[in-house]
């Protein structure tokens, strides 16, 4: 039941969109020849004439589209019809293209808007993450730093923790034996050697069952995170120096002495990755009884594990009255449009791998799953904010799209008349199939996540 009300939503959003055009056009007293839900891909479902629009049902339920008289090739019009859509102003044109974003705009407010209203609430998208219970073994350095179960973490490393994802990726990022090391690390821990091992230069081969001493080392610089970093919207990437395998096997092996025998096929500069590939300090910033107490630095395990069981509460924004409805919506809205703007750029930027980019199949499984533990609420909200992310995706330039239409139009209107029919026929057609590729793709995505348990 739950993943049936989610395709009812995600089916509403695609209808608003297309209603959005429809209304425009009509606004305008233009000629609408057909109102499709869905794509005219396969079967037709359902076919009505109301009026004298061509209602139609396909099978193919990824999509949905207004068509003019223009777009039907048994249309028997004049060139200079009004009924045309070609031969509207272009202002005209230009709002009926775009009616569609706006409508899904207005549609995630109202959304929103009503679900503040009827639910009181709305989820901040802000944690509060407190210290459940320490279960590391005794020896751990977690058992040093003074931490506390009912402690609230609130900074680490200098950044702000207002979400789970920060803690587990500062202790992920800070694991013992990451294989990589700091260059400057590595450079202040070779003349360490160098000191302590005056015969050798740090490329020359040390030979067999020579003594070599090893310096007292420090730590790995901490790892630093921006705010994206931590709520998991932009990956991290370091400058930090990989180790070799032979290098990362003398690391394992010199690990805690003092003085070992080379084997003959070392360097001092090998030494020194293996001693500078440790652990990352993890300093936490804590409140306890209303005070603000830093604690000692915390260590990550090989595996990135510091053993803490925490618990996260998300921090909940009330709306018991209409101001701070409207208030609660707007926020909600503008920080959600922020994400989803950044996470297209993450896309286009390349940050984002392409086997990570999912569609309708898996948001109706998420969205079917938050309907059923979170209840209808949180399934209206995710709607919203698909309907958000459909007016940002079909306003890009891209052909096929209503941004393409858009950017079309703005050069008619540049150059005083439109570009050749034939040109723009070719453009769309090139995009409808790049569209459509990359539904495919992204559709094998979905069942690949489903059926590996990815998700």
């Amino acid at each position: 039941m739950s993943i049936i009300l989610m395709i009812l939503l995600l089916s509403v959003l695609i209808l608003v969109h297309e209603a959005g055009h429809f209304l425009a056009a009509k606004m305008f007293k233009m000629k609408v020849a057909k109102f499709g839900f869905g794509l005219p891909i396969g079967p037709t479902l359902w076919e009505k004439k109301i009026g004298d629009v061509t209602v139609l049902v396909h099978a193919f339920l990824l999509g949905g589209y207004v068509a003019f008289p223009d777009d039907e090739k048994d249309e028997n019009l004049p060139a200079d019809s009004p009924d045309r859509f070609l031969n509207r102003p272009v202002y005209q044109r230009l709002i009926v293209v775009s009616a569609g974003v706006f409508a899904n705009v207005v549609c995630a407010f109202v959304l929103v808007f009503l679900t503040a209203a009827l639910w009181g609430q709305l989820p901040s998208g802000k944690y509060t993450v407190t210290v459940k219970n320490i279960v590391a073994e005794k020896s751990e350095a977690i058992w040093k730093s003074g931490l506390q179960k009912g402690d609230r973490i609130i900074e680490i490393n200098g950044s702000e923790i207002n979400t789970p994802y920060g803690l587990m990726a500062f202790a992920k990022l800070s694991s013992k034996f990451d294989g990589k090391a700091d260059g400057a690390y590595i450079g202040e821990n070779t003349e360490k050697l160098k000191k302590l091992n005056p015969a050798f230069k740090e490329d020359e081969i040390i030979p067999e069952d020579v003594m070599v001493q090893i310096p007292s080392v420090g730590t790995e610089p901490q790892i630093n995170l921006n705010r994206d970093q931590i709520i998991g919207i932009e990956k991290y990437k370091d400058n930090e120096i990989p180790l070799s395998d032979s290098q990362k096997k003398l690391r394992d092996e010199i690990e805690g002495r003092k003085y070992f025998l080379s084997d003959g096929t070392i360097t001092l500069n090998d030494v020194a990755y293996a001693i500078s590939d440790n652990v990352h300090p993890i300093n936490i910033t804590v409140e306890r009884n209303g005070e603000i107490v830093k604690l000692n630095p915390v260590y990550s395990n090989k595996d990135g594990l510091i053993g803490v069981e925490y618990c996260a509460n998300e921090i909940i924004i009330p709306t018991k009255d209409f101001k701070s409805i409207v208030a609660g919506s707007n926020k909600y809205l503008y920080d959600n449009t922020y994400m989803l703007l950044y996470g297209l750029k993450q896309i286009f930027t390349g940050k984002v791998p392409l086997n990570d980019l999912h569609g309708v199949i898996l948001i109706t499984k998420i969205g079917g799953d938050k309907i059923q533990d979170e209840g209808i609420f949180s399934g209206i909200l995710l709607a919203a904010l698909i309907s958000l992310d459909l007016a940002i995706v079909n306003f890009l330039p891209i052909p096929a799209l209503d941004g393409g239409h858009v950017l079309f139009l703005i050069l008619e209107k540049l150059r005083g008349k439109p570009l050749e029919e034939e040109i723009i026929e070719k453009i769309g057609t090139a995009g409808f199939l790049f569209l459509i590729a990359l539904m495919i793709f992204v559709i094998f995505n979905d069942i690949y996540a489903l059926i590996t348990h990815k998700i």
